[in-house]
């Protein structure tokens, strides 16, 4: 009943004959072909082909379910074989957005890969949504995010806090009167700004000005507002970007004003037409996390690479 499950599996999450197809490297008749031995095995349809995207019946649903069970099986015990191996075998898989992929992973990897070279490393970027998802049904081991996920579904550990700070085009007059306010790349970078020492901009002063926000629904346009609000007033949006570093881009062409975190100033190449403003409040602050399952088996390749993550977080923090 159960053979032939990769393939009902595959169209689920695709949500698509065509694209399942197109993933297993099998002509859609095949694929369609051995969905329906599997469905007479069972007596029963598991997809309803009239909606679109396909929907699961409710004998499918059950399948699926039980298919998960069997796979999650199979995972843990292939990730108990490579344990016993002593990471000479392994496949860790990590999700995340695409700047923390970009600034963050790349260092962590390396490091990794020069202690378990045999250990296979994959990166998946997406949305918070789809990696939660991805997380929960165990296609992502971990993922390593700035949002929250759900306490009753994953743990966390803590990597770094970041914090948001306003990027403003220099040649604005505004920044004439702001002067004391104007932090280093320098001390951004050695995170010497967070001292008390180092004043936090008036946000107020910019009420006036253009600003580059993410898109609503954005963790990142949320934490904006709200730092708006706190000094009085609404941004005036000229522009809604889907990437934290595209809407920083737009800032350095004189765009507009753009709240954006320490991790990306410091992680890339300092721009001459830019000033930088450090911001006060609790939406300023925000923790960069790795989330894993609850009550999962993580096998050891896992294990080694969050050990060695918080390891090099303690040392970047001395």
């Amino acid at each position: 009943m159960f053979r032939g499950m990769e393939y009902v599996y595959a169209v689920w999450k695709e949500r698509s004959f065509s694209s399942a197809a197109k993933k297993l490297y099998i002509s859609q008749p095949a694929l369609s072909n051995s969905i329906k031995r599997v469905e007479d095995k069972v007596g029963t349809p598991l997809f309803d082909r009239s909606t679109s995207p396909i929907q699961l019946t409710d004998v499918g649903q059950e399948y699926l379910h039980a298919v998960e069970q069997i796979l999650a099986i199979q995972e843990n015990f292939s990730h108990y074989l490579a344990d016993s191996q002593n990471l000479k075998t392994g496949r860790l898989t990590i999700g995340s957005g695409a700047m923390i992929s970009s600034y963050l992973l790349p260092s962590l990897i390396a490091r990794y890969k020069e202690r378990f070279p045999y250990v296979e490393v994959d990166v998946m970027e997406s949305g918070e949504g789809h990696l939660e998802e991805m997380l929960l049904n165990g296609v992502i081991d971990l993922v390593i995010e700035n949002s929250s996920f759900p306490e009753a579904l994953f743990e966390r550990q803590l990597f770094q806090q970041e914090h948001i700070i306003l990027a403003v085009p220099k040649s604005w007059p505004v920044n004439g009167n702001l002067l004391a306010f104007q932090q280093s790349i320098d001390n951004i970078a050695s995170g010497s700004y967070l001292n008390r020492r180092y004043p936090a901009v008036p946000l107020q002063a910019f009420q006036d000005c253009p600003f580059i926000l993410l898109g609503p629904g954005d963790e990142n346009h949320e934490r904006a507002l709200s730092l708006c609000r706190e000094h009085g007033f609404v941004p005036r949006v000229i522009l809604t970007l889907d990437q934290q570093l595209t809407s920083y881009n737009m800032a350095c062409a004189g765009l507009g004003a753009a709240f954006v975190s320490d991790t990306l100033v410091r992680s890339t190449l300092p721009h001459p037409d830019m000033v930088y403003y450090k911001l006060e409040g609790e939406a300023a602050r925000r923790d960069i996390c790795f989330y894993y399952k609850r009550n999962r088996y993580m096998p050891q390749c896992v294990k080694q690479f969050l050990e060695d993550a918080m390891t090099a977080a303690a040392a970047a923090s001395v």
